[in-house]
């Protein structure tokens, strides 16, 4: 019997993440997403996870009926969320509490919560996370990403807070999750990294 993943209403990645997780689990699952966008997300991953997808719409939802492929014949696919480790530290840096450039704080919101979701679904983690400047308003009582961060930290992931950044916009005694730190020792985990990626 398939298992049901009912991923209506929820932002992305998460229909991605429930599916794949259920995939873990079980070779037949269908998928129940709203929109067209979720869809070819769940699709796409599904696909290149080596399973086949078949797409029947509702009057409530998409059903995406999803199974994996297990003809001797059929070309392995490539493991989805596998990344090669980099020879020591990978560090990532947030300067902003939004992601990316554009000018809509809301997509900006919308980008960095979903990042953060998916963050723990891929591997390998980073060994540290470094907030400064307005990043530092990601790790407050009222942050979108404070339960996935705390997730993050309960597997290891250190959590460095810029103390001065903090103060400058009157958080010092709002923060939920990390370790308050200073500029040296933010300096000396990003140049001890192997790897540094910035958001």
């Amino acid at each position: 019997m398939a298992k049901i993943v009912d991923a209506r209403g929820l932002v992305c990645p998460q229909p991605v993440i429930l599916t794949r997780s259920a995939l873990q689990e079980t070779g037949d699952v269908i998928t129940i997403v709203d929109n067209e966008t979720a869809q070819m997300n769940v699709a796409r991953m599904a696909k290149s996870s080596g399973a086949a997808v078949h797409a029947e719409k509702r009057d409530d939802g998409i059903y995406l009926h999803i199974s994996r492929i297990t003809d001797a014949h059929e070309t392995p696919q490539p493991v989805v969320g596998k990344a090669v480790p980099a020879a020591g530290p990978l560090v990532l840096v947030v300067p902003g509490e939004f992601m990316g450039r554009g000018d809509d704080p809301e997509l900006g919101s919308t980008l960095m919560r979903g990042f953060f979701l998916a963050l723990g679904e891929v591997e390998p983690l980073p060994d540290a996370i470094v907030f400064f400047n307005s990043g530092v308003k990601l790790v407050t009582e009222d942050s979108a990403i404070v339960e996935p961060l705390r997730a993050l930290c309960a597997r290891g992931v250190k959590t460095l807070i810029c103390r001065t950044c903090l103060a400058q916009f009157g958080l010092e005694d709002k923060v939920a999750v990390g370790e308050i730190s200073n500029m040296l020792a933010i300096a000396e985990t990003m140049l001890h990294a192997a790897k540094v990626v910035s958001l």
